[in-house]
């Protein structure tokens, strides 16, 4: 018998004075039984960060087709491709191929690694952008997961505040290449 997905809501309120985003979304997040706290949180820590009423969760872990996150144009375009961890040059010339921008939002120990083996192979991608969140920040994140969460997030000046009512993270992502 396959394990089902757990359900988790989250009530996101976005300040992103960078953007002029102002907006409160009701987020219902599948996590797949392989997936841990701290992905999960960095797949809502990229919707905050991209936070439109069109950007939307993919399948999951179990789809190669589709993305963490994707927003798409009323024709079905793919507009922002979002991926979360360390996909495969493969994936992401793919991904480049299909959307107008691509993002990955890369996180764990073996981020280097992954990323001196990847680099070449991706820097022809102009439409690809990608941020490291650090492990300390990652970890914080992960200890913020509840099964019902009310979150805020601010952004300012590029700095990242999220947090719920007891705990907040400082987030500052770390750009390894960035989108032409």
């Amino acid at each position: 018998m396959a394990l089902k997905a757990t359900i988790y809501k989250a009530n996101l309120q976005v300040s992103d004075l960078d953007r002029h985003y102002y907006a409160e979304h009701a987020l219902t997040i599948a996590r797949h039984p392989s997936e841990t706290d701290e992905r999960m949180m960095i797949r809502v820590l990229a919707f905050a960060l991209h936070a439109d009423e069109a950007l939307g969760f993919g399948k999951g872990l179990s789809t190669e087709d589709e993305p963490d996150l994707w927003l798409k144009d009323l024709t079905g375009a793919v507009r922002l491709w979002i991926d979360v961890g360390q996909p495969d040059d493969r994936r992401l010339l793919k991904a480049c191929g299909r959307s107008e921008k691509v993002v990955v939002y890369s996180y764990s120990a073996t981020n280097d690694v992954w990323w001196r083996q990847l680099a070449s192979k991706v820097d022809r991608a102009r439409n690809l952008q990608v941020l490291r969140v650090p492990a300390q920040a990652s970890a914080a994140l992960a200890a913020l997961a509840q099964r019902t969460m009310q979150l805020q997030c601010t952004i300012q000046d590029g700095q990242i505040w999220l947090g719920s009512e007891s705990e907040t993270v400082q987030i500052e992502l770390q750009e390894l290449k960035p989108a032409a």
